[in-house]
């Protein structure tokens, strides 16, 4: 049973996982209430211009909101977007005490919310768990700062740093487990990244599928975004018939008349500068914040993760390392690029989790 009040915010965290994938560009929050120790409402974020966790909360609870105390992820908004003011309902509802995980850094929000609730004579504690809400919202928060998304590089390699044999075979490198994990991340998404040789050389399919219902959901799949300098993937690569939307980034120079003018349902190219024919990623993702894209995850291949790393475009990495070496000069490793010239200059992670998959394991840490 649940007792402490840590717990009911824990509660509330992980209702607020729930929302991951459905809720961008706003963020997943959930809401607990709890009334003489026993919870009566449970909420967390519906798609955009729905109802927002503390409000779906407070209509599960009725009547028993009134005097009860909130556990929530995030602050309540306090300003009018698509639904009304959150915190309009939370002291229309008669709610006494509420615990803040942490506050919305949109400047709509950023402390009035609180303000607000303080005013109504609502009794606020913030804090809890404020680490673990960042995380779950941590595309948001960038967002939201600086307009542009949060870049994740995700890579399999094996155990002496290859993405793939010198004949370029790559299937597979990590097993089921391991690659479930990545369509779970799909899924929690708003894009996914990748550059031509990977279309040319592997044709995925790019789609999160398995995931609380979301396969085959054209609205809920993640955008997926192609880097083509040199346009050379063909129209009809596999990732062009898939649910969902794709972007190809091309070079003004190599767009050709055909694909400039594509009208297919699902897919758009846009033409950036580029410089050998590399497309400007910072340009592209500039591109892709405008659009309201929170995350984003690049896949590869060797070429494309090792210009983000060297352009520091990244802010969390998740390394997949398989307990097999494939070794030779000529096959890839998973980050090209430039690189450092002394270890000392190299890239040192942060807040660094080590999670196991069977008999691989999975790096993930921040930039």
């Amino acid at each position: 049973m649940l007792s402490r009040p840590l717990d009911f915010m824990a509660y509330s965290l992980s209702m607020a996982e729930l929302a991951l994938g459905y809720t961008s560009p706003n963020p997943a929050v959930g809401a607990v209430l709890v009334h003489d120790g026993v919870v009566v409402g449970l909420g967390h974020t519906q798609q955009p211009g729905l109802a927002h966790a503390e409000v779906m909360a407070i209509n599960q609870a009725g009547e028993m909101a009134k005097g009860a105390t909130m556990y929530v992820t995030l602050e309540p908004c306090c300003h009018h977007g698509k639904t009304p003011p959150c915190t309009v309902a939370i002291i229309n509802a008669g709610i006494s005490e509420i615990h803040i995980a942490t506050n919305d850094p949109n400047p709509q929000v950023c402390g009035k919310g609180i303000q607000q609730l303080e005013a109504a004579g609502i009794k606020i504690v913030t804090g809890e768990y404020e680490q673990k809400a960042k995380e779950i919202n941590e595309g948001y928060f960038k967002y939201i700062k600086t307009g542009s998304p949060f870049v994740i590089a995700k890579f399999a390699m094996s155990l002496d740093g290859k993405i793939a044999t010198r004949t370029g075979d790559s299937k597979w490198i990590t097993g089921d487990e391991a690659r479930n994990y990545a369509h779970g991340q799909r899924h929690i998404v708003d894009a996914v990244m990748v550059g031509a040789n990977t279309i040319l050389a592997d044709d995925p399919q790019l789609t999160a599928r398995g995931c609380s219902g979301k396969s085959g959901r054209s609205k809920l799949q993640p955008l997926r975004v192609i880097v083509d300098g040199k346009g050379r993937v063909p129209t009809t690569a596999r990732i062009f018939s898939e649910p969902g939307k794709t972007l190809v980034a091309v070079s003004d120079r190599y767009l050709s008349d055909d694909k400039r003018n594509l009208s297919r349902d699902g897919t758009e190219y846009v033409a950036l500068s580029s410089t050998n024919g590399m497309i400007d990623i910072a340009e592209l993702l500039r591109i892709l914040g405008q659009r309201q894209i929170t995350t984003v995850m690049v896949e590869g291949g060797s070429k494309l993760l090792g210009y983000i790393f060297d352009k520091h475009l990244v802010d969390k990495v998740l390394a997949f390392i398989a307990p097999i070496i494939i070794g030779g000069d000529e096959a890839k490793t998973a980050v090209g690029g430039i690189g450092v010239a002394k270890v000392m200059d190299a890239l040192q992670l942060k807040d660094v989790k080590i999670e196991r998959f069977e008999d691989e394991i999975l790096i993930s840490g921040y930039t």
